[in-house]
C-alpha cells in the first residue's frame, strides 16, 4: 500500500471518484513499477539531447535552449499539468555550481485523453521538446549538472517520478 501515498500520478484523476476497495484495485491496474505486456519501456523515458557546451557572457543573463526527447509510446506531464495531483515537469540547477538559473520557459503541452478515461484531458509532452532557460554564469568553465524531473506514462500506466541529470559545460567569458 506504500504506493497509494504517491501524489501526482495519471491515476490520481481516476482514483478520486472510486471507493477504497475499487481504488486499490484500479491503482494496481494503472500504476506499476514493472512493465505489463511490454507497454512501458525499460530504457530512459526522457533523453537529454543537447547542448553539451555553451559559452555565455560572464555575469550577464544569457539564453540556453535545452533539447529533450520523450521515448516513443510515452508521454510526460507538461510543466503545467491539467490537475493538481499530476507531477509537473521541472528543470533546476543546484546552487554552488557557478551558474544560476534565472528562469525557464516550457513549451505548451499537447492535450490528450486516455482510453480508460476519454473525458479527462491531460497536458503532456511527447516526442521532442525544448526548454528555454536563462542563466547567469561566473567567469570560468563550469560543469553544470542540471536536473529534469518528470513522470512518464503510457496509455495504461505510469512509472515512478524520475529526475535525470542534464550535464552542460558552461563557459563564462
Amino acid at each position: 500500500m506504500g504506493r497509494m501515498n504517491w501524489k501526482g500520478t495519471c491515476a490520481g484523476i481516476v482514483l478520486a471518484g472510486l471507493g477504497a476497495f475499487g481504488a486499490a484495485e484500479a491503482y494496481g491496474q494503472l500504476i506499476s513499477n514493472s512493465p505489463r505486456n511490454g507497454s512501458v519501456v525499460k530504457t530512459d523515458a526522457v533523453q537529454y539531447l543537447f547542448p553539451e557546451q555553451v559559452s555565455v557572457p560572464a555575469g550577464k543573463p544569457a539564453p540556453v535552449t535545452l533539447h529533450f526527447r520523450v521515448a516513443q509510446g510515452l508521454h510526460i506531464n507538461s510543466h503545467t499539468p491539467s490537475d493538481e495531483f499530476l507531477i509537473p515537469t521541472t528543470f533546476s540547477i543546484p546552487d554552488g555550481m557557478g551558474v544560476r538559473l534565472i528562469d525557464a520557459s516550457f513549451p505548451p503541452g499537447v492535450i490528450i485523453s486516455l482510453a480508460f478515461d476519454p473525458k479527462t484531458k491531460l497536458s503532456v509532452y511527447t516526442g521532442e521538446f525544448a526548454i528555454h532557460a536563462r542563466i547567469v554564469a561566473t567567469r570560468g568553465n563550469h560543469l553544470v549538472e542540471g536536473k529534469l524531473r518528470y513522470q512518464a506514462c503510457d496509455q495504461n500506466q505510469c512509472l515512478p517520478p524520475r529526475t535525470i541529470d542534464v550535464p552542460i559545460n558552461v563557459i563564462g567569458k
